[in-house]
């Protein structure tokens, strides 16, 4: 979310060529000398000449008191300010294009009408927000080169204005279903398949590795990991998105994680408090409400949000949803002061920074209009406004409730000084830039996907394999037909998730054919999908979201009635086997990314041994009540 995943995934579709004379243009244009970052920076050091680098050092978010040096000379900072830029501190926005001065056309263009500005410098100039976040939709991550480059031009361009300050860059790198950031950097299984291998261990590597990519690329804060227990099987926005719907696991795991994020120099993210796991509503396209009674409450969905506060969680996410028992008064949590300042700050002690989910997203839209809703979360103890619909309604808003006295100037420096202080914490204030170098160092290396590839074999999980279908044989199943949905791939994957597997497969020594039937094969197509699994050994079948009138059903039950032996693979929700149950052998990845169905590969060819279990129950197809398989089944080799 924050999505932060409204908008669709986009590629910018330049030439190589062209793309690499951009980036070395821009490169040598944003990565300023040493002399020109010390005199960018020449007010802010001289505040800051003893500033703090604790965070990188794995201190927790709440790193500088209200009685250390350094906050005194945040402070400084603070009262230096006008109101005006003030404002612009509490704004996260997004902005179009792959440089920071000299957009593509089309980005300007669409800069131009969402935001007034031509390029993300002037977006600096004119608001002076205090954080960009970065989509694959806005053609702000081409590749790791180019990305860094826009995060230095970006600094630059703040850093260069009176009274400059870093910008905190931020992202959704989820991994597995959400990713900003693709290969090749190193993509990790998603939440939910880290919860199948259940590993405290792999979800802090997860955090530290995919940390230092980041901050390599001079994004700072990521939004992740996800602390909502998933325990709606028909959650449509959570699901694999969640380390699963055991409220202690998933907390140990959002612990784990964060750490790793906090040892690697970046702020990792709760997100979406108070929970978002109990829903059948998205809050993209609607507003849910959570009838969760008070209890229910703290026993499901407050643990992880405790665990990542004990953990030194730098930053926490707000859900854009009703929960009655928490706040009576129908707002959603985005915009309650008694469930952000009421429980978050006061019950739980949270005195890190709080950042809304997106604020074009409709459930924080249904009842407020654009104007009021920025206003009504600082209210409420939002420190970040996350990428309103529209920067220039919501920055007047603000400034006119402070200049109207509906807002006090000392409410925003209240938010403001826990920014700076997570700025500060993570260095921004002694080196907000990224290297050439320390992209190429850390960005993708073989040690990391390696380790990606490992975290994979140990959450694919095993859920049926009657008569020992599995593994498959080269000598037996030579020839194999690999078929199924084809859903588009999660950002900057391979894909489609058929040629996936059948090119794995084939680098194992199968001779393996990729024939996609879609997520609703036609009749035509499943003729098809038979007649070619006629002239193999096998067939491997990638299932996703399978409902009870779903035509993959039918694709499979034709399939099984060859008497081809049937591997199905569900590629995201493992809940697919209910619907399924004729077929002999079933494995779960929990995300169709190519490293999960790498490793799903090796353990349908016996490579490996599959080690995951079930993170979440299966409930019965056709008695919901009952669980067809527990949190924890998970069968091996």
């Amino acid at each position: 979310m924050p999505d932060s995943s409204t908008g669709s995934t986009g590629n910018t579709g330049n030439a190589e060529g062209t793309e690499r004379t951009e980036r070395t243009e821009e490169s040598a244009a944003a990565r300023p000398s040493r002399r020109a970052v010390l005199a960018a920076t020449t007010a802010v050091t001289t505040a800051l000449a003893a500033g703090t680098t604790a965070h990188a050092a794995g201190t927790s978010g709440a790193l500088a008191g209200p009685a250390s040096p350094d906050d005194r000379r945040l402070r400084a900072l603070l009262s230096r300010m006008t109101l005006e830029e003030k404002v612009g501190q509490l704004f996260v926005m997004r902005v179009y294009g792959h440089s920071a001065t000299e957009p593509d056309q089309a980005d300007i263009d669409a800069n131009l009408e969402e935001i007034g500005v031509r390029t993300a410098a002037e977006l600096l100039e004119k608001y002076r927000v205090g954080g960009i976040i970065y989509f694959t939709w806005a053609h702000n991550t081409r590749d790791p080169h180019q990305i860094a480059s826009l995060s230095n031009g970006i600094q630059q361009a703040s850093l260069g204005l009176p009274r400059g300050l870093p910008v905190l860059i931020s992202t959704d790198q989820e991994h597995g279903a959400v990713a900003r950031v693709g290969a090749p950097a190193t993509l990790f299984p998603g939440a939910m398949a880290v919860g199948a291998g259940g590993s405290r261990s792999d979800a802090r590597a997860l955090g530290r590795i995919a940390g230092r990519e980041l901050r390599a690329l001079g994004i700072r804060q990521d939004y992740a990991p996800v602390a909502d227990v998933n325990v709606n099987p028909a959650n449509p926005v959570i699901g694999v998105r969640s380390f699963g719907s055991e409220p202690r696991a998933v907390a140990r795991l959002v612990a784990a994680e964060a750490a790793g994020f906090r040892q690697s120099g970046v702020a990792a993210t709760a997100k979406h408090f108070p929970g978002h796991g109990d829903t059948a509503v998205d809050s993209h396209t609607g507003f849910p409400v959570i009838t969760h009674s008070r209890e229910q409450w703290e026993r499901l969905d407050a643990p992880p949000f405790r665990a990542a506060i004990a953990a030194g969680i730098d930053s926490i996410m707000t859900a854009h949803l009703m929960v009655p028992a928490l706040d009576a008064s129908e707002d959603p949590a985005t915009l309650s002061r008694p469930i952000l300042t009421g429980i978050l700050r006061e019950e739980l002690g949270y005195d890190g920074v709080v950042v809304t989910d997106s604020l074009g997203m409709e459930g924080v839209r249904t009842k407020y209009g654009d104007d009021r809703v920025p206003v009504l979360a600082l209210k409420a103890g939002v420190d970040q406004l996350l990428n309103p619909p529209s920067l220039d309604v919501a920055w007047n808003a603000v400034l006119k409730a402070v200049r109207d006295g509906e807002l006090t100037e000392a409410r925003l420096d209240e938010s403001i000084l826990r920014v700076l202080r997570l700025k500060a914490g993570l260095g921004l204030f002694e080196d907000p830039y990224a290297s050439p170098g320390g992209v190429d160092r850390t960005v993708g290396t073989r040690a990391h996907r390696a380790a990606a590839d490992r975290i994979a074999e140990r959450s694919t999980t095993l859920l049926v394999n009657e008569g020992r279908v599995l593994p498959l044989s080269r000598r037996r199943q030579p020839r194999l037909l690999v078929v199924g949905a084809d859903p588009a791939s999660p950002s900057g994957t391979t894909g489609p998730p058929t040629g996936v597997l059948a090119g794995a497969l084939g680098e194992l020594g199968f001779t393996a054919t990729a024939l996609s039937t879609g997520t609703a094969p036609s009749a035509a197509t499943i003729d098809r999908a038979v007649t070619a699994a006629g002239e193999a050994d096998a067939v491997v079948v990638g299932t996703y979201n399978v409902t009870a009138t779903s035509s993959q059903r039918t694709l499979v039950e034709r399939l099984l009635a060859t008497g081809r032996p049937v591997v199905a693979v569900a590629i995201r929700n493992p809940y697919d086997v209910a619907h399924l149950p004729a077929v002999p052998a079933y494995l779960a990845t929990y995300s169709w990314t190519d490293v999960e169905l790498r490793a799903a590969a090796r353990v349908i060819a016996g490579r490996v041994e599959p080690r995951g279990t079930l993170p979440v129950p299966v409930q019965r197809a056709d008695d919901p009540a009952a669980v067809l398989y527990p949190v924890g089944h998970g069968l091996t080799y």
